[in-house]
């Protein structure tokens, strides 16, 4: 942790986050609260909560709850004053119900969490290219979301529509259907059924195309941008934009923040947990840690497992040796994982001649 140089005791401060206003404390290094205070959730008021904390002594590091969403830009006014910030999670139902809760409890609890050593992770920096590709995919998300309920609705109008207007686009693919169906003339008398229906379906075929080009302009964006933050990773096989894209979003624009491999396998619930009971020794699936990360591997994996003849060897030998699918797809992951977190990281892969000693 970095320190300032400034007269007093070494302090910790904690921050409760909220949408409109931020509450701070302070505690000393035996842990004594020192004092709280509310300020607004403005650059004015990050700058008053820090210079409000450096006034009370040696600003040592600062825990934060929420760096990812209300903390988030309170994290970067610290980081850029040269302040260490440690990410908090916020307490457990049961830890509040034995303490209570309030804002100072809770931002005295995130010092606390700092302090004792039980918070220890650097939030993401949010300050480049891959924030960028982070924003640009919720709004891809929202659109694939949009699309999917279009083409779902669409069937559905479909199977309770007249005789007539499904045998029209009976046997047509998606394309063909959507296509079809956006180019419908439904007429002008809304209260028949078949025009209601005419209607419905032509304004969510457009729907459909306008969420495609929707998609497609944003894919167009977010390539060049993934490519840039992580061209060794676009190279693993397997990995395309989307899943690049989403393991960037999940490692963030510092990933030596994750001090190892092991440390990304846990952030993207990969890691084995022990199920070991008696003479009976196993390891389960992870279900914890970032889902949307555990997916993006699940995906790599699936396509690894159906055209790389290595995995597909490896999945036989593993098969032969007793192995669920279950289990051979958690090693599969979690070799992957090693993989994605060198190239994310710029680690070199260890190998045996690299191993071999000098000389």
């Amino acid at each position: 942790m970095t320190s300032m140089t400034h007269d007093g005791p070494e302090i910790i401060g904690g921050v409760d986050t909220h949408g409109l206003t931020h509450h701070a404390a302070v505690i000393d290094g035996l842990g004594r609260h020192l004092a709280d205070q509310e300020f607004p959730a403005t650059i004015r008021g990050y700058r008053d909560l820090l210079d409000w904390m450096r006034g009370l002594g040696i600003l040592c590091a600062v825990g934060v709850e929420g760096t990812g969403a209300y903390g988030a830009e309170l994290a970067r006014v610290l980081t850029a004053a040269g302040v260490t910030v440690i990410d908090v999670d916020r307490p457990d139902r049961k830890m509040r119900r034995l303490r209570g809760k309030s804002d100072p409890i809770d931002a005295y609890a995130a010092a606390t969490a700092v302090a004792s050593g039980r918070a220890t992770g650097i939030p993401k920096s949010r300050d480049g290219v891959v924030e960028a590709v982070r924003v640009l995919r919720v709004a891809r998300r929202s659109a694939v979301k949009a699309r999917t309920q279009a083409m779902n609705q669409i069937r559905n109008l479909l199977v309770s529509a007249p005789a007539m207007l499904r045998e029209q686009v009976a046997g047509l693919d998606r394309t063909a259907l959507i296509r079809t169906l956006a180019r419908l003339r439904p007429g002008g008398d809304v209260s028949r059924p078949l025009t209601a229906t005419r209607a419905s379906l032509r304004r969510l075929a457009r729907r459909h195309q306008a969420m495609d080009a929707e998609i497609a302009e944003i894919d167009t964006e977010i390539g060049p941008l993934v490519q840039q933050a992580a061209p060794a990773l676009l190279e693993l096989f397997g990995v395309g934009t989307e899943t690049a894209g989403q393991l960037l979003a999940s490692a963030g624009d510092n990933p030596e923040r994750m001090r190892s491999e092991g440390a990304f396998a846990h952030l993207a619930g990969v890691a084995p947990i022990p199920a070991s009971s008696g003479r009976t020794h196993r390891h389960r699936l992870n279900r914890g840690g970032d889902r949307a990360a555990n997916n993006a591997l699940h995906t790599i994996v699936l396509v690894r497992m159906r055209y790389d003849e290595r995995t597909r060897a490896y999945v036989e030998r593993r098969t032969r040796e007793g192995l669920s699918k279950k289990d051979i797809m958690r090693c599969l992951k979690r070799f992957v994982a090693r993989e994605v977190y060198r190239a994310l990281t710029n680690k070199p892969r260890i190998t045996q001649t690299n191993l071999a000693p000098a000389g």
